[in-house]
């Protein structure tokens, strides 16, 4: 559906150039139902709310997204109100009103990014004391399963780094 999504946002621009990064790695489709509006075209939105006031917001793009609704499952499981927000794209994010981005980003104690890359950016989200779950350094290839066990960045790391902040 994002794909879907960005694609049509790229279709519809025409004041800047538009790149599409995609996976090569098998992913679960994190909706399969299209919205009244087009989530993506606002650069960042809520995937998964939390069953109550969220005391934990987990920040993902792509195949990350898997992992951060996996840890949600798992800390709301043991009563930690969690939601998932997904940021397809950062400059289309930053265009968009103050009100909406505080809402996405949402006010929760504790905030963890999930990347499969460099923490570089994600401060924006999470703040300089939030959570970051992914490399230190680029270059490693691999299947997305043996990087994501060599470089720590598993459900378990995500869970541990939003309890670590609560």
């Amino acid at each position: 559906m994002e794909a879907a999504e960005c694609w049509q946002a790229a279709l519809q621009s025409t004041g800047a150039p538009s790149a599409m990064a995609l996976s090569r790695q098998n992913t679960p489709a994190a909706r399969l139902e299209a919205s009244a509006e087009n989530l993506s075209a606002k650069g960042a939105y809520e995937l998964r709310a939390a069953s109550a006031e969220a005391k934990v917001t987990l920040f993902a793009t792509g195949t990350e997204l898997a992992l951060a609704v996996e840890a949600r499952e798992k800390l709301e499981a043991q009563g930690v109100p969690t939601r998932v927000v997904s940021v397809p794209c950062w400059r289309l994010f930053e265009q968009q009103d103050e009100a909406y981005q505080l809402s996405v980003i949402g006010t929760a104690p504790s905030r963890v990014a999930v990347e499969a890359g460099i923490r570089m950016g994600w401060d924006r989200f999470i703040g300089e004391h939030g959570g970051f779950v992914g490399m230190t350094g680029f270059g490693a290839s691999a299947p997305a399963p043996r990087l994501y066990k060599e470089f720590g960045i598993t459900v378990e790391a995500v869970v541990a780094a939003a309890k670590a902040r609560l």
